[in-house]
């Protein structure tokens, strides 16, 4: 009696599975293919590209602007009138977004490794595609909205570049196995050379990417500056109310040199400290005056503005989520809070001795102290206790009158003029915002005894880059976060880097160079053999059908089940593999001439 053993073994691959199922909705094995991917499916996969590497972009944009969150709340403040944190939802959508958007990437890669068909589902498609269109919208409105945070990417390079150079050559490093792959197994030599090119190029540019990086932390530690100075910038804002004594009494006890603040004048002359144009945000003007809550705020005399509240919107609105670890004590003290005027945050400094940098806004025209209000600030300095020294003027506004009323006062600017034209003017200190803050015009500046003080700075790594940069003092809302930075968070000598960076390169050589070597020794293995291991997921019933049609799957799914009801063949099965195809037989039907005579 003759045995006849099944077709073909098929073995369970849990993995591969759920590699085509999540990705393409292929769940059962007939439904696989190893033929190649349309233009179609290429062009999805390109799409899917394009979106994860500009989520990429997106996602390390708001990572480092985080320096700057509550900027962006104060700007969208500014035009909705309402406070709100609009960084949540942003941060929310795009780690969701990238996240998917990631794993879609991984699942890809593991399809071309394994040859499987790309045939990205319906429903990730069209995900895919709401992510990008989002993706984009988000960067345009952010180039319309906040343009200026851009330059926080280019500074933020000058910190993490030498670390992105190295994960990115790492990636680009491991998907040289993906590419020598794809190399060694497409029969047409010109996409081969292509891919090669492409490739190649590509490491070659990350190879040579160092020669432009240039960071003021690559530098000797013996040419490292004195730790910058931190001045409180309205207080501590982050531990209470900002522009109240609590929150510059907080900045003090984080040890800060200097209080920073924003001066506006009442209506009946006094200086007072406030940041918005109305006092509708950090007061309850809304309840005591509602008829002129969106007035100016210098419409108000000080008698009006000293009965507002400045500390029950700071638990309200918890701008910097930290309320949460405010002791009792604190919270009941910062629901008392009042407006603070110039006289007694310049007696706090005198008392404390400490230094006082502010910047003082002009009344509109129709206010009546429009000619006076220099005077008014300039009588609160004289008549207060504090030494002129300690006050730092930053208003351009009759400097010359400043100078002769008060010569010892500190003459600050806070626009970027040259050297010569500063000493003109007899000013000693520059006020920066960071993206003016070069290190070349940082050491022109400390050369000529000029000192710079970059604002704001909220982040250890941006204070470890403006400290290897050479900054005197920077203005933050996180004095108690810059405290806890003894050193610049990464320094390293040029000779250090250059080792780094060589090292890289050399390893990444070796991998990729190992990596093409093994696939081609199993290339050239497979065809002196003569002999092609199939698996189970390639045996196909129509292999030159790219699409089946429903019947035809049925039948592969019949024909699947019926073999393996009919039991499963072990020892007995010997396959011979054809350059044209997969032709199968059992050991029964392969003999010898003395099996058959001795049948016959």
């Amino acid at each position: 009696m003759v045995k006849h053993q099944p077709l073909q073994v098929y073995e369970r691959q849990l993995c591969l599975s759920c590699l085509t199922g999540i990705y393409g909705c292929r769940w059962k094995r007939y439904q696989r293919s190893h033929d190649d991917s349309s233009k179609w499916e290429c062009s999805w996969f390109f799409l899917l590209c394009c979106s994860f590497l500009l989520l990429l972009v997106w996602s390390y944009f708001w990572l480092e602007a985080r320096n700057d969150y509550n900027e962006f709340n104060w700007l969208l403040y500014n035009r909705s009138a309402v406070w709100k944190d609009g960084t949540v939802p942003i941060l929310a959508t795009t780690l969701t977004g990238f996240t998917y958007t990631a794993f879609l990437m991984i699942l890809a890669l593991c399809h071309i490794v394994l040859g499987q068909q790309l045939n990205l589902y319906w429903i990730h498609k069209i995900v895919v595609l709401a992510i990008l269109l989002t993706t984009i919208t988000g960067v345009v409105s952010i180039d319309d909205f906040w343009q200026d945070e851009w330059d926080i990417v280019i500074i933020s390079l000058q910190f993490t570049g030498p670390f992105l150079h190295i994960g990115a050559l790492a990636v680009v490093t491991a998907l040289g196995w993906v590419i020598a792959g794809q190399v060694v197994r497409v029969e047409r030599s010109r996409l081969q050379v292509v891919m090669l090119v492409i490739y190649v190029s590509l490491l070659l540019v990350l190879y040579l990417v160092p020669l432009f990086i240039s960071s003021p932390c690559i530098t000797d530690r013996s040419k490292l500056g004195p730790r910058p100075a931190v001045i409180g910038r309205r207080g501590a804002p982050m531990l209470a109310p900002e522009h109240t004594i609590m929150s510059f009494s907080k900045a003090l006890q984080q040890k800060v040199t200097a209080l920073e603040a924003d001066v506006t004048i009442s209506l009946d002359g006094v200086p007072f400290l406030m940041r918005d144009r109305t006092l509708r945000r950090t007061t309850n003007v809304d309840k005591l005056f509602p008829a002129r809550q969106d007035h100016d705020a210098s419409f108000f005399n000080w008698t009006e503005i000293r009965s507002l509240n400045a500390g029950l919107w700071f638990l309200r609105d918890d701008p910097y989520w930290t309320v949460q670890y405010m002791s009792e004590k604190d919270r009941n003290r910062t629901a008392n809070q009042t407006v603070c005027s110039l006289a007694e945050l310049l007696r706090l400094a005198a008392r404390t001795n400490r230094s006082v940098i502010f910047s003082l806004r002009r009344p509109p025209a129709q206010h009546p102290r429009h000619q006076l209000w220099v005077s008014d600030a300039l009588k609160v300095i004289q008549r207060s206790s504090i030494l002129p020294e300690q006050v730092m003027w930053t208003p351009d506004w009759y400097r010359k009158k400043v100078r002769a009323a008060v010569p010892l006062l500190q003459q600050t600017s806070d626009e970027k003029l040259p050297v010569a034209e500063l000493k003109e003017r007899g000013i000693s200190t520059l006020t920066l915002h960071y993206s003016q803050a070069r290190a070349q015009d940082i050491r022109q500046f400390s050369g000529s005894n000029v000192s710079v003080n970059v604002y704001p700075v909220n982040e250890p790594w941006l204070y470890s880059l403006m400290w290897c940069s050479g900054v005197q003092s920077v203005s933050s809302d996180a004095p108690h976060i810059l405290k806890k930075v003894p050193n610049p968070v990464w320094i390293m000598s040029a000779d250090e880097y250059g080792l780094i960076w060589i090292t890289s390169d050399l390893i990444s050589v070796a991998i990729v160079m190992g990596i093409f070597i093994f696939q081609n020794y199993h290339l050239i293995r497979w065809k002196m053999s003569g002999m092609r291991s199939y698996n189970p997921e390639q045996v196909m019933l129509s292999a030159v059908v790219r699409r089946p049609s429903r019947d035809v799957n049925l039948m592969k799914e019949k024909l699947i089940f019926s073999e393996i009801n009919n039991g499963v063949g072990s020892t007995d099965e010997f396959s011979v593999f054809t350059g044209n195809g997969l032709d199968t037989y059992s050991c029964d039907d392969i003999m010898t001439p003395a099996r058959q005579a001795t049948k016959l």
